[in-house]
């Protein structure tokens, strides 16, 4: 019997290597890692920078408490918001936590209870961010949730009209719902949302954990709608591997959290921190979003042409396969073929190589998905 609670569905594959976009199993076979861990892997596995951020920092400091000025954690704000409408930043440890910081802070500074949220949407696993995530199968067995949560249909502007009132502190959302199908907010809805915030002076929290830090092919997946965030979540691909969570907001924003309000331990240690700074140096360039938008356009292309009966969805380099059939057992398949995926709900296979990775390597993941699809 295994020492670990079995709450993850293991694959049977030990990876002990990577490098780029392959990593190696413990029998020696390569596979292309096209789930970077699920968006974190913004600069692939090993990437020589990051390693040197790593090994630099820790021979410095790797861990000092908050109650301590810290420089590097200003630059990294400072990095994060600029050229934004936000000015100011939390940083945490996850994406959950980032979250949990963001209920907080929306309900802290508008003295209201009620935040709205979306059906298919992910937030977390945290008894907050569980309550925020519009999805079942997350909320079953644990009990009365926080009931200060309206999760209504997403990209529903009648059903956001009908969920309003005097009581809601902030509406949160995705741009595009990762875990939830690769569900991107309509134009239309977006708008809808803008202007009831407005109008309505309700707080706007994007959770950006997984579509920050240009998987969507801009620094922000928000930055390619009309929507501007009071306050936005992010994790996975700001660390490139190493966890650190952030939670941004607007200058309104800056006295909510007063010392003693919210805080952790480990979350914006000089290690994470140091990583988090070298992968926005080589992120947030032009050059670097050009390539990734370049990249998704290859992808996007090759998809279309290898596979016809397939609707393909999403943006940047978080794109989806919608399936009729379930698609567990093509991602068994692709696996045995050398192709690691994860879906994104039942039906939807979800394709998140590294931003960094090789037209070729994309090359070989649609071969190996249209042998198998086709």
């Amino acid at each position: 019997m295994s020492a670990l609670f079995q709450n993850y569905a293991r694959r049977p594959v030990h990876l002990v290597q990577g490098k780029g976009t392959i990593v190696t199993d413990d029998t020696g076979k390569e596979y292309l890692d096209f789930t970077s861990g699920i968006a974190v892997l913004s600069l692939g596995h090993a990437n020589p920078a990051v390693v040197q951020a790593i090994q630099q920092q820790s021979e410095k400091l790797w861990h000092t408490s908050n109650l301590f000025e810290s420089p590097e954690q200003e630059k990294l704000a400072a990095t994060l918001v600029k050229e934004t409408h936000l000015s100011h930043a939390f940083f945490c440890n996850s994406g959950a936590e980032a979250n949990e910081a963001a209920i907080k802070m929306a309900r802290k500074h508008t003295g209201k209870n009620i935040i709205i949220t979306f059906e298919k949407s992910f937030h977390g696993r945290t008894f907050g961010a569980m309550s925020a995530t519009g999805q079942d199968k997350i909320r079953q067995g644990f009990g009365p949730l926080l009931e200060t949560f309206r999760t209504i249909p997403f990209n529903d502007i009648q059903a956001l009209d009908a969920a309003i009132d005097s009581d809601v502190a902030a509406i949160m959302l995705e741009v595009i719902q990762g875990e939830g199908g690769i569900n991107k907010i309509s134009p239309e809805f977006a708008q809808a949302v803008a202007d009831i915030c407005e109008s309505k002076d309700i707080l706007l929290i994007i959770d950006e954990v997984q579509t920050g830090i240009a998987r969507t092919g801009t620094r922000y997946a928000y930055e390619q709608t009309v929507l501007k965030p009071d306050i936005m979540t992010l994790a996975k691909g700001l660390g490139g591997g190493f966890p650190i969570g952030a939670m941004l907001g607007t200058s309104a924003l800056y006295d909510t959290f007063s010392p003693g309000t919210h805080g952790t331990t480990f979350g914006g240690n000089p290690l994470a921190v140091a990583v988090a700074q070298t992968v926005l140096d080589n992120v947030f360039t032009t050059k670097f979003l050009n390539a990734v938008n370049e990249k998704s356009a290859y992808f996007l292309d090759k998809l279309k042409t290898a596979l016809p009966n397939h609707q393909i969805v999403g943006s940047g380099l978080l794109l989806g396969i919608k399936c009729e059939e379930e698609v567990a057992p093509t991602i068994e398949k692709a696996e045995q073929n050398g192709l690691l995926l994860v879906s994104a709900g039942p039906n939807v296979i979800r394709l998140l190589p590294p931003l960094t990775v090789k037209k070729e390597e994309i090359d070989q993941a649609v071969n190996i998905l249209s042998s198998i699809l086709m």
